[in-house]
């Protein structure tokens, strides 16, 4: 198929950057803009159906399989396409943005997979957003290295067959790119992170042997998949590639795309790879939707719900079995702890929780799992050579055992764990240390030992949300306390009185720490509940 008659191009409204033409040629302004008139319509569309879904979910409290795609969850006979030899052996990934040093460190890590970020672990800046583009061009022509400017250290690729292979995640459908706009409308992020990706490198992978690979997040349903399923299939006619060189991997972090598993694969079947089992997002999704449902719903501190929570196991171990069902891989979640340089006994105890993590996954049928910094990647290889061997992955291990009903996915009340008030203030805690980091254009951020993004700062927020409207009381200094937004602020005014004595006057005034706090107590209390505190923070970021 020839590609179409030029669109308009789309208008960039930013200052502009080194080497910003690279990426943003006419010809790839042009695939954008087109890109934009064809799907953008049915994306809005979809949104709108998310919101319907949710005050369906406001008034009954509850979530089913669909009735209507039965026959797809039925039907023993389909599979997705057989995977490239380039995804074949998944069993360790590495995550992150895509700065330059970031991107030689990931590539170079050890890891078989790189998932780079332009979605949660990036703030979308104008910068990280072209330069995030030039950043993996520049890595395919091998035309990439970075120098440390306070350190010295220089940073540069290792032989191609050692590096890792690309699995570039953009931004959900409901972002929009305030710097590219069509007829006065904003370009949606995810076809400005897909559309550039994939015009300038699509077939430049190919001839390294690999191929355009996307990770899909924040997916809701089947149909938002069948979106991304049409994007692909017209990307690829548009510049004269094999129908099905696309890949992709789908997070299931929505807690009703658990529900449609089978489907989100079926629509994406020529394309599909796998699909991701996560946690942050999950939880954020559940206490999203569930909001209104009273205190069966409510969670305990973040940390207290392990993968080993009996809805959480419901929601990994059908994972793994749908996925092995249809020929897909099954990828685990993300171990975020970030090693000490000065503490041996932080690390020893916490290397040795991700290893049990691992082992897990590996034991349960998983086919490769996340880690967030390369120090883990040998723990987290070791966990699956113990199992795999020399195979590159176990999507024969179908997991017929497994059994999930419906009921089983949302039963939050099982939980033994309570809400307490040090899950509370740790919620306001990395909620202003996070938001402040992202308002400055930093998207992974190292707080407390551990590589935090934006779905820890949602899931942070949403638990002091629900916490407060469910009335949460906790056991504190002998007496009984109640969540409210009194007790919210108080934490929130401790915690930036102790940040401004911790980095000083001089730092503390120089970045955005009053803007933060202010930001993730509007969030965390308002009655009107954000779908995302990403869409007020990008009003509120710079460049």
């Amino acid at each position: 198929m020839s590609a179409p008659a030029p669109s308009p191009l789309a208008v960039v409204d930013a200052e502009p950057l080194p080497r910003q033409d690279e990426v943003l040629t006419e010809a790839a302004l042009t695939f954008v803009a087109e890109l934009h008139r064809r799907f953008t319509p049915r994306r809005d569309e979809l949104l709108a159906r998310r919101a319907e879904r949710r005050a369906e979910i406001a008034r009954t409290s509850s979530l089913d399989f669909l009735p209507e795609t039965a026959a797809i969850r039925e039907d023993d006979s389909w599979r997705v396409a057989p995977s490239p030899a380039a995804l074949d052996d998944r069993r360790v990934e590495i995550t992150g943005p895509t700065d330059r040093k970031m991107t030689i460190n990931a590539l170079n890590s050890g890891a078989r997979i790189w998932l780079a970020d332009f979605e949660d672990a990036s703030a979308p800046t104008w910068e990280n957003v072209i330069l995030g583009q030039l950043s993996l061009s520049d890595a395919y022509q091998r035309r990439i290295d970075f120098t440390d400017p306070r350190s010295g250290k220089s940073y540069a690729l290792k032989d191609a067959d050692e590096l890792a292979t690309v699995v570039m995640r953009p931004r959900g459908w409901h972002l929009a790119e305030r710097h590219l706009q069509l007829n006065g409308e904003q370009v949606p992020g995810a076809l400005v992170d897909f559309g550039l990706y994939f015009f300038h490198n699509a077939k430049r992978l190919i001839e390294l042997g690999k191929g355009p690979y996307f990770y899909l997040p924040k997916t809701e349903s089947h149909l938002e998949a069948r979106l991304w399923n049409d994007v692909f299939v017209f990307a690829q006619d548009y510049v004269g590639i094999p129908q099905g060189t696309v890949r992709a991997t789908v997070l299931i972090e929505t807690i009703t795309a658990a529900y449609e598993m089978e489907e989100i694969l079926y629509e994406l079947r020529d394309h599909a790879s796998g699909l991701n089992a996560g946690r942050w997002d999950y939880l954020f999704s559940i206490v999203k939707n569930f909001r209104d449902g009273g205190a069966k719903f409510v969670l305990p501190d973040r940390n207290a719900v392990t993968m080993t929570a009996p809805f959480m196991r419901a929601y990994t171990e059908l994972l793994v079995r749908t996925c092995h069902k249809r020929g897909a891989h099954a990828i685990g979640g993300m171990a975020a702890f970030i090693p000490s340089r000065h503490d041996a006994e932080v690390n020893k105890v916490a290397f040795e929780k991700v290893k049990a993590d691992k082992d897990r996954e590996a034991h349960d049928g998983f086919d490769g799992s996340w880690v967030a910094h390369p120090d883990l990647v040998p723990i987290a290889m070791a966990s699956f050579d113990a199992v795999l061997g020399d195979r590159p992955n176990q999507k024969d291990r179908l997991r017929e055992d497994v059994s999930v009903a419906a009921g089983d996915l949302i039963a939050i009340d099982s939980l033994d764990a309570r809400p307490t008030y040090e899950g509370l203030r740790n919620a306001v805690q990395v909620g202003i240390r996070y938001i402040e980091a992202w308002l400055r254009g930093m998207g992974a951020v190292a707080i407390f030992n551990l590589m935090e993004d934006a779905a820890t700062a949602e899931i942070s927020r949403s638990q002091i949300w629900q916490w407060i409207n469910a009335g949460v009381e906790f056991e504190h200094d002998g007496r009984t306390v109640r969540a409210t937004p009194e007790l919210a602020r108080g934490l929130a005014a401790d915690e930036l009185a102790a940040i401004r004595a911790e980095i000083g006057e001089e730092a503390f005034t120089a970045g955005r720490w009053q803007q933060a706090h202010d930001l993730l107590l509007t969030v965390a209390l308002d009655d009107d509940y954000a779908d995302f505190l990403t869409l007020p923070a990008y009003e509120q970021l710079r460049g």
